[in-house]
């Protein structure tokens, strides 16, 4: 095997908000290949509008980078545990990383798991020490305690003895002297030109091209991204598309094109190492091979994490229901379906009925980006509670367990330990970072539903918290429910602010007057632990003893408002979430109340009128 010295394939993986897509702007900026009005705004790769409004990076993006005669081939990775797939995949791309860690956070849950990751497909790691302006950073403890985290992980002498560097995304610099406050990123780009190896090549041998990426044109259908192990692929070339159980089918690929800066050029033809996209192989999927067609030898399949939290999609029949444009059943199929072809993490399973499917991800954000993508594309659904997916080992059941890390001032110590404790969180480790506690825990997934909320109310906001997937380990007992009821319409039409200012002295509403309800909807969270039927539409009555304006003025607070997290964090199992193209609203299953006694009385839950 040769090794090609004019490109480095590199992947840049880290924690979620340690600044790998600024690190990525100051690099394009500096590398002298763009105009200034080339480059507008911040965080240049999340293109996506969800990206940019919840400030994360939700998908891979390639782009490259030449620094002298070296192609610089970057995969920007997201740094969520949600979104553990894409990193997961996209590293089969790559022959090095990057890897970010806060100089004051240190290395953090996602660290550690795209370590594992990296040290698994063999990729040489380069550690960057990034924000380094900090007022409060502490490059060199950190770097004590990533050489911890490695040594934890198992890795070798020569992953040990990995090549460091101290930077600043936002300052643009970065330097081998920890107290640097100026510079270049030059000295990044030697360090990745010296120290990542050049892709191992067989030029000679038939062609190999795994597929890990998906992209798709409405011009030209499917296109597959992968790096090329082996060979060379041309444009007009026929080749054997390699498929899960044995399946070969037949193709031919109507271009080849390569990375440039941030866009793909078309090129006639590409040869092992590069990272190219291939138009033409109709069918293709995330995991294919696409080989030589005389001598066809197909790749390891990707393997990716199992999902741990599933979810009910289901047609929504409310009677508000017609706001989108994507209503039906076989619509709801078929772009899960689609979702599929990309969303390597995502399970889709058919349900006893035939308009409701069980989706299973990595996570709530995981899920709730896909159903957010789905209601901005004009579809409208209902969404159950979310479920933590049990296993059965050896007869005992067995739950996922999530890696929880939280920094809390000290004085705010007390409702963090309570909180976690009465959600079956156990402390691994604790430890003092300047006026901040960093705990450690390993917590029952099913405890996290809607403990980022409570924690955020207990310690006034001050809490940080991260959590990352651990491993299935056996039931660890009761977590706490929601304590309070809801109150449930029972009359269809506009709520009324006199019916309203009634009902807002037993809870807090959900919806505002002129907001239209129906026999089902919630309204508002109940004081006590029943549900309550009510009616919001109530109006007063006129006689001709008095006006509609008179006696007292009606003052109604402010609703709480629910975003799609919070809103699937808050239902039961017997309530649903939907989601249409405008609104979010909650609401029963069963929308008659007849028919939520029937079922109530099953399981022991009263209802009060």
């Amino acid at each position: 095997m040769l090794r090609r010295d004019d490109i480095r394939n590199v992947a840049i993986i880290a924690h979620v908000d340690h600044g790998k897509t600024t690190l990525v702007d100051v690099m394009l900026r500096q590398c002298g290949q763009f105009r200034a009005n080339e480059l507008q705004g911040k965080c240049i790769l999340d293109s996506n509008d969800q990206e940019r409004e919840r400030g994360i990076t939700i998908l891979a993006k390639n782009i490259a980078i030449n620094y002298g005669p070296t192609k610089i081939n970057l995969i920007d990775t997201p740094g969520h545990a949600d979104f553990g797939g894409e990193v997961e995949r996209t590293l089969q791309m790559a022959d090095g990383a990057l890897v970010l860690v806060d100089a004051f956070e240190g290395p953090m849950p996602q660290t550690k798991f795209v370590l594992r990751k990296a040290f698994a497909n063999h990729i040489q790691p380069i550690v960057v020490i990034n924000k380094i302006d900090r007022p409060d950073a502490r490059p060199n403890e950190v770097l004590n305690e990533i050489f911890d985290t490695f040594v934890e992980l198992g890795a070798n002498e020569q992953q040990l003895d990995f090549p460091y560097i101290f930077a600043s995304g936002k300052g643009g610099f970065a330097s081998h002297d920890p107290h640097a406050t100026e510079g270049t990123i030059q000295p990044l780009f030697d360090l990745i030109v010296e120290k990542i190896p050049g892709p191992e090549v067989d030029p000679d041998s038939p062609l190999q091209l795994l597929c890990t990426t998906l992209d798709f044109s409405e011009y030209v259908g499917r296109i597959a991204i992968g790096r090329i192990r082996s060979g060379r692929i041309k444009r007009g070339q026929k080749a054997m598309l390699m498929k899960a159980g044995n399946v070969n089918q037949q193709g031919s690929v109507d271009s080849v094109l390569v990375f440039d800066k941030l866009g793909r050029v078309e090129v006639p033809e590409a040869e092992a190492g590069d990272v190219v996209a291939i138009v033409g192989m109709a069918g293709v999927d995330i995991g294919d091979t696409i080989a030589d067609l005389e001598t066809p030898v197909a790749l390891p399949r990707i393997e990716v994490g199992e999902p741990t939290l599933s979810m009910l999609f289901t047609v929504n029949d409310s009677p508000l229901t017609g706001e989108g444009q994507f209503l039906t059943s076989r619509h709801l199929k078929e772009r899960l379906d689609r979702e599929l072809q990309s969303n390597v993490a995502l399970r889709v399973e058919p349900t006893e009925e035939r308009d409701s499917f069980i989706v299973s991800g990595r996570g709530l954000l995981h899920l709730s980006v896909l159903i957010e993508t789905m209601r901005r594309e004009g579809y409208e659904l209902a969404v159950g509670k979310p479920e933590v997916i049990i296993k059965y080992v050896n007869g005992v059941a067995h739950e996922p367990y999530e890696y929880l890390v939280i920094d809390v001032p000290q004085e705010q110590l007390g409702p963090v330990m309570e909180l976690v404790g009465a959600r079956r969180g156990e402390m691994i480790r604790m430890d003092v970072k300047g006026v901040y506690a960093h705990l450690e825990f390993t917590i029952p997934a099913r405890g996290l539903l809607g403990i980022r909320n409570r924690l955020m109310s207990g310690t006034q906001g001050e809490a940080i918290m991260h959590h990352n997937f651990h491993g299935y380990q056996p039931l660890r007992g009761d977590v706490p429910r929601r304590q309070n009821g809801v109150m449930v319409s029972m009359v269809q039409g506009q709520a009324v602010a006199f019916a309203l200012d009634g009902l807002q002295q037993r809870g807090i509403m959900f919806v505002q007057p002129g907001d239209d309800v129906y026999q089902g909807m919630i309204v508002a969270e109940n004081a006590r632990s029943d549900d309550m039927v009510v009616n919001p539409c109530k109006e007063k009555k006129l006689t001709n003893m008095r006006a509609s304006g008179s006696d007292r003025n009606i003052l109604l607070k402010p609703p709480r408002l629910m975003t799609l997290e919070i809103a699937l964090e808050y239902i039961e199992s017997d309530e649903l979430v939907e989601v249409t193209p405008t609104k979010i609203r909650l609401r029963k299953k069963q929308l008659t109340e007849e028919g939520r006694r029937r079922s109530e009385r099953s399981s022991g839950k009263k209802v009060s009128v």
